[in-house]
């Protein structure tokens, strides 16, 4: 009798997290088609409401300095208030963003709608985190890839949906009807779905420091956005980038001293970290110099310019756009299997340098439409394994109390990566036209610069992703999130060695020294099929290598405690010593 309520209790969790990762790759979409609904009806925006192409761009740059800001806020808040309060206040707030947009009569209206969406890009780290927590450990690496595909779906579908309701003059604010529709969708699916859990990560909201990133942030993309309209070498642009460095350094050394900070000084120095907010700005890049040019070189009149496809809006999207929004569909278990097999750091580089193949293959062979319908979806598949294996990266080196405000700084490091890009492409568009033509049209080797410089931006990714990389590590009451799915193994490591020695199950004795070494039982496996490991560490002689500190009691304490001390490599060092 109990055997098989133990399996009821256990078919019925299964269906509950079936249910939430539905939910949540629904959820995932709604900020991704967002960020790119509005980006094919500016100029229809414009007419309607007959504001001029300078002030109504700020439609776009008001979403990007919203999302910026509040992104790490929120992030840090669903780490200490809880996912399910903090994602569903959310939701509600980008409903009435898009119930404002799509009602708003003047311009000054409609930007507060979408400065109240741009709240919709806390959703993917708050996502990322209900993944690390509910979902089932054999799952949680194809989870996490499934929902870094819906990024790029979404903003996919977003700009065909568009394209649809505005061809023919159709009102642009049909397009925010939608999203405030969607919203009401993943609004009661998160209702039902997502659960309340008790908090227990400590600390409190470093408000200081979310409101001096706040502003350095906003220092420093707003001449990214509006630079070419300003003037590159403008007062404006120089003095907002300086007072944006400056403040910056400020930030650091304000979380320095910060007991509570807002992000964790160690998110900064870390090279593993580094390198994952790095690669984020480069695929941030990547995403926008592939939806962005693509459409720009398809839609040039071919009898003009003397390339380009003279595509429509409605042909750019559906015949070169959507086919590379839905290769991220087809890469969704591809990188699940990718990470479960080779790791993280292996997909991350792999992803880059296919997205680098694909840079270089448009750069070099688009003169027939096909060229270009072959290598769009190249960039895009390589953008959604490069996000599935970089927040399955930051899994492995933050505590889970840290992942919200780890994922949020990974997503402002992509929004960052694409105001860098739109700024470069717009830059590169707008200057050294073909002379003699009644309108302003780039010449094709301005598209080369564009695509060699996304194919080596990828390419050199790739190399600090492979050699920048600091020894092989694990870490204390570190548990190995992307193990092959079905292996029944989730390793608990008790110390760091540098030798790229397998882990081995631990006996009945050395579970007992285990115990004995960090002072208490180990705990925080999933009762079915994890099994504890330790490291048969070569440079202690062949002795298994046994933590420091006497005065943490579980296996989960001594993770959170060493993460939240900084304190993990120095007694680690101790334990070889």
């Amino acid at each position: 009798m109990g055997t098989r309520r133990h399996h009821e209790g256990a078919r019925g969790a299964t269906a509950s997290s079936r249910w939430l990762f539905a939910t949540l790759c629904f959820a995932v979409f709604l900020p991704a088609a967002l960020q790119t609904l509005v980006v094919p009806m500016v100029n229809d925006i414009g007419r309607s409401l007959r504001t001029s192409e300078d002030v109504t761009s700020w439609v776009i740059t008001a979403n990007l300095l919203a999302a910026a800001v509040s992104t790490p806020l929120l992030g840090r808040l669903g780490d200490l208030r809880g996912r399910r309060p903090v994602l569903l206040g959310v939701l509600v707030t980008v409903l009435g963003g898009s119930l404002i947009a799509a009602t708003a009569p003047s311009l000054p209206l409609l930007l507060v709608g979408r400065v109240l969406q741009g709240a919709s890009y806390s959703i993917f780290p708050i996502a990322i985190a209900l993944i690390r927590e509910e979902i089932p450990a054999q799952r949680v690496t194809r989870a996490v890839a499934a929902v870094s595909g819906m990024l790029s779906v979404g903003a996919g579908v977003a700009l065909v949906a568009t394209s649809l309701l505005t061809h023919h003059g159709g009102d642009y604010r049909q397009s925010f009807w939608l999203a405030a529709g969607l919203t009401v969708m993943v609004l009661v699916l998160a209702w039902f779905t997502v659960p309340a859990r008790h908090v227990q990560t400590t600390g409190r909201v470093d408000w200081l420091g979310a409101t001096v990133l706040a502003v350095a942030l906003v220092l420093l993309l707003t001449p990214l956005s509006q630079g070419n309209r300003w003037g590159w070498n403008s007062v404006e642009v120089i003095g907002c980038l300086t007072a944006a460095a400056v403040v910056f350094a400020v930030f650091v050394l304000l979380e320095r001293a910060t007991p509570h900070a807002l992000v964790a000084t160690r998110m900064l120095t870390q090279r593993p970290i580094v390198i994952a907010h790095v690669a984020g700005l480069i695929l941030g890049m990547s995403n926008y110099i592939a939806f962005l040019a693509v459409p720009a070189f398809v839609e040039t009149p071919r009898a003009l310019a003397g390339y380009g496809f003279s595509a429509t809006a409605l042909s750019t999207s559906v015949v070169y756009l959507l086919p590379g929004a839905l290769s991220g569909l087809v890469a969704v278990p591809l990188g699940g299997a990718l990470i479960a097999r080779r790791g993280p750091r292996a997909t991350l580089v792999l992803s880059m340098l296919l997205a680098a193949v694909a840079f270089t293959a448009l750069a070099f062979f688009r003169d027939a439409s096909w060229q270009v319908i072959l290598a769009t979806p190249g960039a895009f598949t390589a953008v959604v394994l490069g996000y599935a294996a970089i927040f399955a990266l930051l899994s492995e080196h933050v505590s889970p109390g840290k992942t919200g405000i780890a994922n949020s700084v990974n997503s402002v490091a992509r929004t960052v990566g694409g105001a860098l890009a739109s700024a470069a492409l717009v830059t590169l568009l707008t200057r050294n036209h073909i002379p003699g033509l009644p309108g302003a049209l780039p010449r094709s080797r301005q598209y080369t610069i564009i695509f060699l410089i996304g194919g080596g931006i990828t390419l050199l990714s790739a190399l600090l992703v492979t050699f920048g990389w600091p020894p092989h590590r694990h870490y204390l009451g570190r548990r190995s999130t992307w193990a092959p799915s079905g292996s029944g193994t989730t390793h608990l490591i008790l110390g760091r060695c540098n030798e790229k020695k397998d882990l081995i199950p631990a006996t009945d004795d050395s579970r007992q020294r285990a115990r004995t070494g960090i002072g208490g039982s180990i705990t925080g496996h999933h009762p079915r099929d994890h099994h504890s490991c330790i490291r048969n560490c070569p440079r202690r002689g062949g002795k298994n290598l046994r933590a420091a500190r006497p005065n943490v009691t579980t296996a989960a304490s001594v993770e959170n405690t060493a993460l939240e001390n900084g304190m993990r490599d120095q007694e680690l060092e101790r334990g070889h010593g």
